[in-house]
């Protein structure tokens, strides 16, 4: 299988729109103003070398990069982009694909030989759609997501049973995909530094650190094991969030009160649109300068838009009162219908 990764996806989407920009520092995030609070949303590779990374400060990656074209988020035009791309991974010979994002997909095919089907694809990609991927290739989703990052930029990267722990096992925990910073911390605390460390550690030994479930999952993705077929089953969300920065802190009760009834509105429009019942509700609220605390909340199976504002607002409360809010964000997680795609897919984080 497959593990198709567009470069610089947001970055290269907005040089195909001004060409003019080709080879220039790109920042996309916010409204495309330094002044305001907002974050990095991508960084052409030009930015990166200067040490610009997604989810960095907006106002911070400008001073890093005085010339930089700073740019606002267009969604709508980089969701029609992907999906040309993948209407053209689809269009490929005997391709299964099963979209990840807005600039990544998994392949599945029959072939032979996997790195001439992954020039192919990248040509494919290339003349219709203009822009570059790379693309790795494995014996599992975990493999071949993994090997993308050895194939970047534009490149192609084999990993399988083979070459896994020649490849991977000096890494650090932290370079599996689903393993991040904190889950990496909290394996060294258990002597557990290295993909092969933790390859080799029995996974009931976990268990007491993790749980019964997580705990033997990451113990496979250390072998690098997990779904060896492509699933292309239409994902469904399990919920919809929304989050807001404020320009200016709030601090007056009736401000957060506002904010959060206009946040419940927002969720409720996409979820309502999904005609499914919400079972969950989460608070984010970002206090200043910059402390996150989330509260989350499971409740009886509802579409009554009522109900749900009363539930948020019920979250609300137990915000700390004349504590400035930078930013407050709601989710809400609804009820999964009985066919939709159960295999549990790592992510890079979210909430």
């Amino acid at each position: 299988m497959l593990h198709v990764d567009l470069d610089q996806f947001i970055a290269a989407v907005e040089v195909l729109r001004r060409p003019e920009l080709a080879g220039r520092p790109i920042i996309v995030g916010g409204r495309g103003d330094p002044t305001e609070r907002a974050v990095v949303s991508t960084a052409s590779y030009e930015a990166r070398a200067f040490g610009v990374g997604s989810g960095m400060p907006l106002r911070i990656a400008a001073r890093k990069v005085p010339d930089a074209v700073i740019l606002p988020v267009d969604q709508e035009a980089y969701l029609a982009a992907s999906e040309t791309v993948m209407a053209t991974l689809r269009a490929q010979p005997g391709a299964i694909v099963q979209v990840l994002g807005w600039d990544e997909a998994f392949v599945g095919t029959e072939t032979e030989n996997p790195e001439a089907y992954a020039r192919q694809v990248q040509a494919a990609v290339l003349e219709r759609n203009q822009l570059h991927c790379s693309v790795g290739i494995g014996d599992t989703v975990v493999r071949a997501k993994v090997a993308t990052g050895f194939a970047k930029p534009a490149g192609v990267f084999r990993l399988t049973v083979g070459n896994w722990l020649d490849v991977m096992g000096s890494r650090p925990t932290r370079d599996l995909w689903g393993v991040g910073t904190k889950v990496s911390g909290r394996l060294t605390k258990l002597g557990i530094n290295t993909v092969a460390e933790l390859a080799a550690t029995d996974p009931q030994d976990l268990v007491p650190e993790f749980g019964p479930k997580m705990g033997p999952w990451y113990a496979e993705l250390g072998r690098g094991y997990g779904a060896s077929v492509v699933d292309d089953t239409p994902w469904v969300a399990r919920g919809h969030s929304r989050e807001t920065t404020f320009q200016r802190d709030l601090t007056d009760p009736a401000q957060v009160d506002e904010a959060v009834r206009e946040l419940t509105a927002r969720v409720l429009e996409d979820v309502l649109a999904e005609g499914r019942p919400v079972i969950g509700l989460t608070l984010k609220v970002r206090y200043a300068p910059f402390v996150t605390h989330t509260r989350a909340r499971k409740i009886p199976d509802t579409s009554d838009t009522t109900e749900i504002l009363a539930r948020a607002l019920d979250l609300a409360a137990g915000i700390e009162a004349g504590r400035p809010i930078r930013l407050l964000g709601l989710r809400a997680e609804m009820a999964m219908p009985d066919d939709a795609r159960k295999a549990h897919t790592p992510t890079r984080g979210g909430w």
